[in-house]
């Protein structure tokens, strides 16, 4: 069934890096065509240079560099000025302001690579994260997809997806596989936000999908039967 544009959310994705989360969910929208349920209209960035504004000018989205009153002060404001309905956050490593947050209640989520409470808080982000899963000795990691509160890394959990680490993996491979699962899970949960099908209740808790089937039954790398259950999931 097609979305009407006008129906659309309007989404502004928040990144500090090279945004492939970002391309991501860019693909995954595009994919969907006329069946999205929102529109990637506004790309900001607190690093002036980060590639992340550059894929979304290859996009055609409006690309904004964020000066230090903009990312605190003026967030909300240039979110508003846009009409935007969604937040996403992409690696985006700044604290969002507690206005925001408040704004947005609901409507703004993020990705981390690795199964939080875990591994989370500030300054935990990037090889931080996989070298601090190596050195614990943990043998299980993989993305969280939470609605995002006023602490780092600290929202209600939405969905988790488990990835096995080998006893021989660096911190680059152990990296690659949790952001190959981040890339098929995170734009689908951003979807199944945008279409209401997830929702943060008063309570604080999340409703609207049955729990993930268990990833036992994959082996990392089968990404197809990965996506197809995906998919079932969250009906996208």
């Amino acid at each position: 069934m097609s979305v009407p544009s006008s129906s659309r959310s309007r989404i502004a994705v928040l990144a500090s890096g090279g945004g492939s989360n970002l391309q991501a969910l860019i693909d995954h929208f595009a994919a969907l065509g006329a069946q999205r349920a929102g529109d990637v209209v506004l790309v900001a960035s607190d690093r002036e240079e980060a590639p992340a504004l550059q894929r979304a000018r290859a996009a055609g989205i409006e690309a904004l560099a964020l000066n230090a009153r903009a990312r605190t002060a003026g967030l909300l404001h240039e979110l508003a000025t846009r009409g935007v309905m969604h937040v996403v956050l992409a690696g985006y490593l700044q604290l969002v302001p507690l206005d925001v947050v408040q704004a947005f209640r609901g409507r703004i989520v993020n990705v981390h690579p690795a199964l939080l409470p875990a591994f989370g808080g500030r300054g935990m982000y990037g090889e931080r994260v996989h070298s601090a899963v190596l050195a614990s000795g943990a043998r299980i990691s993989g993305p969280t997809v939470h609605f995002v509160d006023e602490a780092y890394d600290h929202g209600a959990i939405i969905a988790q997806w488990p990835v096995p680490v080998s006893p021989n993996d660096s911190t680059a491979s152990l990296a690659a596989r949790v952001l190959a699962v981040e890339h098929l899970l995170y734009p689908r949960v951003v979807h199944a936000v945008c279409c209401g099908r997830i929702r943060l209740s008063d309570n604080g808790g999340v409703t609207g999908v049955p729990p993930l089937e268990s990833a036992a039954a994959f082996s990392m790398g089968d990404y197809v039967r990965l996506r197809q259950s995906l998919d079932q999931w969250l009906g996208t």
